[in-house]
């Protein structure tokens, strides 16, 4: 889901020395948008800036930077700042040292709605979860509207953001993760041990986890569901499972 254009003005930097300067200063740009076909000095360095930075490059008509621009002003480039800044998984795992528990991560695949992404941080927050991670690709940043949906969890959760998330679940992995995955084809939630360091990947309602990543999880859970409908929203069922996963782990502490 795109942001409205009044989210985007909020956090958006325009013109190429003001993009270049942000970029420079380490600032974190979720995206930029580039007018297709543009290939001077300075667009060039914008390029190699966001290269850099992994920061996602899309490239559009005049007429998309037009409707973005709040000054009339862009010169071909609008940048979209993040509205937090980005962790590192690190952070995920000194905040679960810190507490005395063992791991547990949120990682998010092909979640483009920033309502469903501000959900999810809230309910990882709440859910005693050390952090979210989201991909760089197909997927929606820390935008205005997410910081607001997240009902201020943003300011406690960290979330990171990584090139590629098969990757990122085999680096974990040999951490000491275990990964179950949200999939109406598997193995009923109730009956899996999650218990112990692990990630859940959440998927998007309509293409659910990706293949690769899937291929990457440990198990994949399913929700018992009794109605006439075939998925949950994707913030859902996050919350649904990121809960099972906290029952086990109180009902193992009570052991």
């Amino acid at each position: 889901m795109e942001e409205t254009k009044q989210e985007i003005k909020e956090f958006t930097i325009e013109g190429r020395n003001a993009v270049i300067e942000a970029f420079r200063s380490g600032r974190p740009i979720d995206r930029v948008y580039i007018l297709d076909g543009c290939q001077d000095g300075p667009v060039l360095t914008i390029k190699r800036e966001a290269r850099k930075q992994n920061t996602m490059i899309k490239y559009v008509e005049k007429e998309r930077l037009d409707q973005m621009s709040e000054t009339g002003r862009h010169q071909g480039v609008i940048a979209c700042a993040a509205a937090y800044e980005y962790a590192r998984i690190e952070d995920m795992f000194a905040l679960a040292e810190k507490k005395g528990e063992p791991p547990f991560f949120i990682l998010l695949d092909n979640i483009e709605d920033p309502h469903n992404l501000g959900a999810i941080i809230r309910t990882a927050n709440l859910a005693g979860a050390h952090g979210v991670i989201i991909p760089k690709n197909r997927a929606v940043g820390l935008t205005a509207a997410v910081a607001r949906t997240s009902a201020g969890a943003l300011n406690y959760t960290p979330v990171a953001k990584v090139t590629n998330l098969a990757k990122t679940i085999e680096e974990l992995k040999e951490k000491g993760l275990w990964f179950v995955c949200a999939d109406m084809g598997g193995t009923k939630m109730y009956d899996l041990d999650l218990k112990g360091p692990i990630g859940l990947v959440i998927g998007s309602e309509g293409e659910g986890v990706g293949r690769l990543v899937k291929e990457k999880c440990d198990m994949s859970a399913a929700i018992p569901m009794k109605g006439d409908i075939d998925s949950l929203n994707a913030s859902v069922a996050a919350g649904v499972l990121a809960y099972e996963i906290v029952r086990q782990r109180v009902m193992e502490k009570a052991r």
